[in-house]
């Protein structure tokens, strides 16, 4: 398998799986995800703060506080949960590079697209679209 998700990556899409499934319009917190998917407390909460700044996530402090979706789950990617997790790179090409540069580029482009292209909803449901299906969006 060419690409393969860090376990940061791969353990941001359980969580976000996890409130999707579980929160049902309501905060899920994040001792409960701990308990369901086995992460440890101090790995995930900085992943869900994350998710709360990149917009994914909505978090309520106190008692009774927790996490949810952000916005409906036909909304969120697996590329903008991967998105979220990457670190800040200022990467700067050398003159000798620009081919490898744009290579490497053409190839991220086509990952995005293809994470891109399988949404929360899908996950939940256990598909993904067919490829090259239309990403539809009715709004009523």
């Amino acid at each position: 398998m060419l690409l393969k998700l860090s376990k940061k990556e791969i353990t941001t899409v359980e969580a976000v799986l996890d409130i999707a499934l579980n929160g049902g319009g309501g905060l899920v917190q994040s001792a409960d995800i701990t308990t369901r998917q086995g992460i440890p407390p101090r790995y995930l909460e900085p992943i869900l703060q994350k998710l709360g700044r990149a917009e994914v996530l909505v978090g309520v402090r106190g008692p009774g506080g927790g996490y949810r979706l952000a916005r409906e789950r036909r909304r969120i990617t697996l590329w903008q949960l991967v998105d979220a997790m990457r670190p800040e790179t200022d990467v700067q090409a050398t003159p000798n590079s620009d081919a490898l540069a744009y290579t490497l580029a053409t190839i991220e482009a086509d990952v995005r697209a293809g994470l891109d292209a399988v949404t929360i909803e899908a996950l939940c449901w256990g598909k993904t679209p067919p490829e090259h299906a239309p990403n539809r969006d009715f709004i009523i």
